[in-house]
Parts: C-alpha cells; sequence; structure tokens
C-alpha cells in the first residue's frame, strides 16, 4: 500500500498541487489555501464590525447583528454553502463561479464566529481600558481604535490562527457546489484510478493534517509568547548576604 501512495503521488502531484490550470481554473491545494486566505482576509474587518456592533449601546444596532451572529453560528455550514449557492446568483442575476460562492459563505461564516473571538478579547480588556482612554481625551471610536482593539487583537491571534486552521477544513465543503479544491482534485484522481479509494483518500488526509498541524503548531507558540510576554519579567531569586553573621553583630 505504501508503495501505492507513493506512486499516486508521483503520477498525479500536479493535480493535487494546482488542479487543471492552466488549461481549467486553479485548483487542488493551490486552490485550498488561496480560498482559505481570501476568507479569512474579508471576514477579519466583518468580524471587527460585528463585535463593535454587539458592543453598541444601540439596542436598534445590537440586536439584528446579535441574531445574525446567532444564526449564522447555529446554522451548519453545509446548509450556508447551499442558501448561497442558489441566492447569490438569485441576487447578482449572473452566472457566478463555486469559488467565488463558497468564498462569499466562509466569509459569513468565520466572520460570524470571529466576531465572537474579538468581541471576547475586547470584554477581557475590562471597562478600565476605556476608562482610561478616555480620561486622556479619545473619543470613543479612538479609544477603541487606538487602545483597546490593538491589545484585543494581540490577545486574540492564537484563537484566530485556530480559525483559520478551522477554515481550511471547511473549505473541504465546497465539493459539494464543484469548489475545484484538493478535496475535488482527490476525487479525480480516484475517478481515473478506481482500483485504489483508500489509498488517494489517504494521501488527502496526510496532506490536510500535515497543513494543519503546521498552522496549529505556530499557533501554540505564538500562545506561548504572548503567555510569556502578558507575564513579564522573570523574578530575580534573592540571594543571601554573603556577610556572615559574626561580622555583621560585631559591627552591631
Amino acid at each position: 500500500m505504501i508503495q501505492d501512495i507513493i506512486n499516486i503521488i508521483k503520477d498525479y502531484w500536479l493535480l493535487l498541487l494546482i488542479g487543471q490550470y492552466p488549461n481549467g481554473p486553479l485548483g487542488g491545494l493551490a486552490s485550498t489555501l488561496l480560498l482559505s486566505v481570501l476568507a479569512i482576509g474579508l471576514a477579519f474587518p466583518v468580524s471587527i464590525l460585528l463585535a463593535l456592533a454587539r458592543l453598541s449601546k444601540w439596542a436598534a444596532l445590537r440586536w439584528p447583528v446579535t441574531g445574525l451572529v446567532y444564526v449564522t453560528r447555529g446554522v451548519p455550514l453545509l446548509m450556508l454553502i447551499l442558501w448561497c449557492y442558489f441566492l447569490v446568483p438569485l441576487w447578482t442575476g449572473a452566472d457566478v463561479p463555486s469559488f467565488w460562492i463558497m468564498l462569499v459563505t466562509l466569509v459569513i461564516y468565520e466572520g460570524a464566529f470571529l466576531s465572537e473571538v474579538v468581541r471576547a478579547g475586547i470584554v477581557s480588556l475590562g471597562q478600565g481600558q476605556m476608562d482610561a482612554a478616555r480620561a486622556l481625551g479619545h473619543s470613543y471610536l479612538g479609544a477603541m481604535l487606538y487602545v483597546i482593539l490593538p491589545q484585543a487583537l494581540y490577545n486574540m491571534i492564537p484563537s484566530m490562527i485556530s480559525t483559520y486552521v478551522s477554515t481550511i477544513k471547511d473549505t473541504t465543503l465546497g465539493y459539494v457546489i464543484n469548489v475545484p479544491d484538493l478535496t475535488f482534485a482527490a476525487s479525480q484522481v480516484n475517478n481515473q484510478l478506481l482500483s485504489q479509494p483508500f489509498q488517494v483518500f489517504l494521501v488527502l488526509a496526510l496532506v490536510y493534517y500535515a497543513l494543519c498541524w503546521t498552522l496549529t503548531f505556530i499557533a501554540n507558540s505564538v500562545e506561548r509568547r504572548i503567555t510569556r510576554r502578558r507575564s513579564g519579567p522573570v523574578n530575580v531569586r534573592l540571594q543571601p548576604d554573603p556577610m556572615p553573621l559574626k561580622t555583621l553583630t560585631e559591627q552591631l
């Protein structure tokens, strides 16, 4: 079986890496990484806006956004993908490629989850930070932009990396709407071989595991570094006085 896996990687590595490109759309691992990076990159500012709206004192803004976040987090991602698959072309009146439909879905979905991470980071700082910033003359928006958000986002870096790992795994559901990602490329390899499905999808699992494990390792390293920086310098152990007790007594 090991030889079969080696042969699959040797014969189909280019298909698994970039799909049918340049004879077709970009696919494979490159498409998966591009999709996940764009999703997190676009979901990040959306999550900040949603978090600020949820912390707003205006009920007319806070309650609708809270409902949107709860509904999005409570609905299975597969259901959200199907909704976007039918609604986005209906709203735009155009034939939207499945890649962009999946991107819209992930931005909405990950934006809702990231907004809770950002909101938790802001709340964890306490009201004293905001009060001190306002006492120094900052407006609410200025205090949030220059004082609160930098600290909250710095503390939330490990959680954001973990969310990125989750996004990479979520991209596999794009297979149901024919997104040319790594899972779709593996299915094409399986359709060509027909007799080695276990080996093909074992290669797929190993690639996802290696990618997610690497990002998780980075997240843990960043978290340890942040913890060390927040804990401050290590206390220096007090050294005993080198002066003998007898000498000290004579001096007294």
